[in-house]
């Protein structure tokens, strides 16, 4: 899991409308207030129903106190470095040091030309962008000697140094082919691409090594670069979690428009996430020096949670006494903290589960007892964790159902198998569990079909309640029983 060291950041991502300008600036108090980290905009001075990104950043600067700012990213070849590089310390004067400077190629070459820049061909705009980036940095190094001087392919500068910005600003990449991303593991300190342009989570790795392997080759460590991402959607708390955790990402950036979607970021994913990350990258206490007698869970750093055995229906999808067991622990084995953070990380994701089950629960015991109506309820829904940007009951299973499911998932695609390699005597256990996950998504597809219903019909809460009883005995036994019988052997083993 790598770690660059970088401290976790949330952002929001404004489209510069010039039709709503106060809008967009008001969004952008907005998510001052509700604590995100960053703001940012995109940069498309060719779009005439666009504000002009930097005159907005100067604004939205001086119409806030703490937020960091930077473009979405600025198109290179509409903008000569040493002037950016005059703009951008500028206004990192002007905000105390809040602005950073997020750069690409250009791109979309027809409308560039039109504004009266010259067309490049892909690799000529690269090469112009490895001559941008050292003519900035020169401009910033207000204290060394001499003036700028450069004589490049693209560009020709003989000019006076400074103004020194009030922080060390960082250049960001927006990048994604390999020449790119070497470019970025050399010269840069970011690199942020964009999920939906990616297209695969896994790309993210494939960067990452790129951009080391670069950063190694110039004399730099890949910790110099922060590892940004721009969301197309909004993702569960846990998998941005996963996302951090596997790849390093330290910025998620999210396009919104809509006050709610942004407090619910701020608010709620963003502390989930950190809770998240924190608790895998925090190490264990150190467990006891003297072996234990009996064979207990202490010295794993984490404890199972029990089934209590408390049922709230009469059926079951299962006989739980036909359960298979794995081998037993040895005693005498002790843990490193990393073996216990691989443990400990099925069931702080349990734990989500948990917690998410029992807030849907709780409403549904207020709607019973007349507390709330089914109007409000579904108003509550919206400040939960884990929905989707709509008020109602079944758009919150969606997303909890979603939510199971991609750990389902997760399991059955990578942390199963390879158990199964690793310690062949667990077979049993791992084919029972697998077999669990299909009698549970079946469950859940009831208690969606109930829960639509209900929306649509207040009467049927009490179906609705049946349904929800009948999952949670079901997935809270097979939580416990998964917990029972891999926490060890996750620790052991390594996820």
């Amino acid at each position: 899991m790598p770690d660059y060291g970088h401290e976790l950041l949330f952002s929001v991502s404004f489209v510069p409308s010039a039709h709503q300008a106060d809008t967009v600036v008001a969004l952008s108090q907005l998510a001052e207030r509700a604590g995100l980290d960053l703001v940012t905009f995109s940069d498309h001075p060719y779009q005439p129903t666009f504000l002009d990104t930097w005159t907005l950043l100067g604004y939205v600067a001086a119409a806030t106190d703490s937020i960091r700012l930077a473009g979405n990213v600025h198109p290179l070849p509409l903008r000569p470095p040493a002037m950016l590089a005059q703009a951008a310390a500028s206004l990192d004067i002007l905000s105390h040091g809040r602005f950073e400077l997020a750069l690409g190629t250009g791109g979309y070459w027809d409308a560039i030309a039109s504004m009266g820049a010259p067309r490049l061909t892909p690799g000529q705009a690269v090469d112009a962008l490895e001559e941008a980036i050292p003519i900035i940095r020169a401009a910033w190094d207000a204290d060394a000697p001499g003036t700028i001087a450069h004589h490049g392919e693209h560009y020709q500068v003989t000019a006076p140094r400074g103004p020194r910005p009030a922080h060390d600003i960082g250049i960001w990449l927006g990048a994604y082919k390999p020449r790119m991303l070497r470019v970025t593991g050399r010269l840069a300190d970011g690199w942020l691409p964009s999920l939906p342009h990616l297209q695969d989570i896994g790309k993210i790795g494939e960067g990452n090594a790129v951009i080391d392997e670069a950063a190694a080759e110039a004399g730099r460590s890949p910790r110099d670069i922060r590892r940004l991402l721009n969301l197309g959607e909004e993702l569960p708390a846990a998998q941005l979690a996963e996302i951090a955790l596997t790849y390093g990402v330290s910025v998620f950036i999210l396009a919104v428009n809509d006050p709610n979607r942004l407090q619910r970021f701020a608010q709620e994913t963003a502390p989930a996430v950190r809770e998240l990350v924190a608790a895998e990258r925090t190490p264990a206490s150190p467990p006891p020096t003297a072996p234990s007698a009996a064979t207990t869970v202490s010295h794993l750093g984490a404890t199972p949670t029990p089934d209590d055995g408390v049922r709230l229906t009469d059926v079951r999808v299962w006989d739980e006494t036909t359960r298979p067991t794995g081998p037993a622990p040895d005693p005498t084995r002790r843990y490193t903290p990393a073996e216990q953070a691989n443990g400990r990380h099925l069931i702080d994701v349990h734990d989500h589960l948990r917690a998410e089950l029992a807030q849907l629960r709780d409403l549904i015991d207020q709607v019973a007892s007349g507390a709330i109506d089914a109007g409000t309820a579904r108003s509550h829904i919206n400040t939960m964790t884990m929905r989707q940007n709509n008020w109602t009951l079944g758009a919150y299973c969606e997303s909890y159902c979603r939510l199971v499911t991609m750990h389902h998932s997760a399991e059955d695609a990578m942390v199963f198998p390879h158990l199964r390699r690793t310690e062949p005597a667990l077979a049993p256990v791992l084919d029972r569990l697998q077999e669990e996950h299909h009698a549970i998504h079946k469950i859940i597809e009831r208690v969606d079909r109930a829960l639509v219903s209900f929306v649509g019909d207040p009467d049927g809460l009490g179906h609705l309640r049946e349904t929800v009883d009948l999952l949670t005995d079901s997935l809270l036994s097979h939580l416990s029983y998964e917990e029972r019988e891999l926490v060890e052997p996750l620790a052991r083993n390594g996820l």
